[in-house]
């Protein structure tokens, strides 16, 4: 069978030998010459805007100005002069920008995760039957605590306590005439719908409460507000891998005595590595990167790298290319650390969401 096979081998003409496969799983020579030629082209063209980015920091205005140079110590002599810029002369504004978005960033995105992963898990092994009159009952109370805290000047402490209690007597005479109810679904469609609305259209009614709770311009508003936004994010994505994992796991699990917090938290959470991580790395990129939020919500004490970003772009020197260069690539230094460390877990939750159903 050997010979019969080298003499086949032999018979095969240099354009077969580089066109077909060798064998099954294998590439022909020429189609692995073109399939890895195509890669590496757009390896080039995704890294290339960071290599740009890389040596512009190094630059001086003079050769910024005088055209696109590419190389170093052949186009142009590396400078440090924006890295001493930022990091020695104006050290402490970027300093204190950079620990503010790590801190505000990295505790918004521990909070989103913990408490989605449990709604998200409660929504795919829990059914809810909620009276749709009783959360109307529930949305106008607190809509008229937030009133009379407008109009009257009430303690806001007080007035949501008397919104809630009137809410619970209502609940308790008229909430079982009600018949209508929602479930699950209609609960995760109303989580995922309040992504619809763009940040500005939420921002001012959130700056008026800060304001009015005298926290504006702290790190746990921030914390706060990038929670609850990234919040149905974090339901959705995780509802759909929880969803995958089969219940009899459970079940089994409870038939011993577990509980359904240990269940979830030593069943459950394991099996959605690959979404927790694929998660929390989407979560960590959008509050990492957000703007709006940030720029109405903080000035000087939780000022976050983003808002130095603009800061430096409404300068009054113009845009200073070669110093938010440097900003930038302390940017992206946490986010790629994150992805390298993360990148077993996302890869497995990329295969897993692209195979489901």
């Amino acid at each position: 069978m050997t010979a019969v096979r080298k003499k086949i081998s032999r018979r095969r003409t240099p354009l077969q030998w580089l066109f077909e496969a060798p064998s099954i799983g294998k590439m022909a020579p020429g189609t692995a010459v073109f399939v890895y030629g195509l890669l590496l082209f757009w390896t080039l063209v995704v890294l290339f805007p960071l290599y740009w980015v890389l040596i512009t920091s190094f630059k001086t205005a003079l050769d910024v100005n005088n055209g696109p140079v590419f190389l170093p110590w052949v186009d142009f002599t590396p400078s440090l002069h924006a890295w001493r810029e930022l990091l020695v002369i104006d050290y402490e504004d970027t300093l204190r920008s950079y620990i503010n978005s790590i801190v505000i960033a990295t505790l918004s995105t521990a909070l989103c995760v913990a408490v989605g992963s449990m709604a998200a898990y409660a929504l795919a092994r829990i059914t809810y039957k909620p009276k749709f009159g009783n959360i109307l009952l529930f949305v106008l109370a607190m809509l008229g605590g937030c009133y009379v805290v407008w109009k009257a000047g009430v303690d806001w402490k007080i007035a949501m306590t008397a919104a809630f209690a009137i809410w619970f007597f209502l609940l308790k005479s008229v909430g079982r005439f009600f018949k209508k109810s929602v479930g699950n679904g209609d609960i995760l469609f109303w989580m995922i719908s309040q992504r619809i609305l763009p940040p500005i259209v939420t921002v001012v009614p959130i700056y008026m409460m800060f304001q009015n709770l005298k926290m504006l311009d702290t790190h746990l508003a921030l914390i706060l507000t990038y929670t609850v936004v990234n919040l149905p994010i974090v339901v959705w994505l995780l509802y759909d891998f929880i969803s995958g994992i089969p219940i009899e796991l459970e079940e089994s699990a409870q038939l011993d005595g577990a509980s359904r917090f240990r269940t979830f938290w030593e069943i459950v959470l394991p099996l959605a590595k690959p979404g927790l991580a694929a998660t929390t790395l989407l979560v960590l990129i959008l509050a990492w990167n957000e703007y709006i939020l940030a720029v109405f919500l903080s000035t000087s004490n939780a000022q976050t790298i983003p808002i130095l970003v603009a800061a430096m772009n409404a300068g009054e020197r113009g845009i200073l290319w070669w110093s938010m260069c440097v900003v930038i690539i302390i940017m992206i230094i946490p986010v790629v650390f994150m992805a390298i460390l993360l990148q077993r877990f996302i890869s497995k939750g990329v295969l897993l969401g692209a195979v489901k159903g």
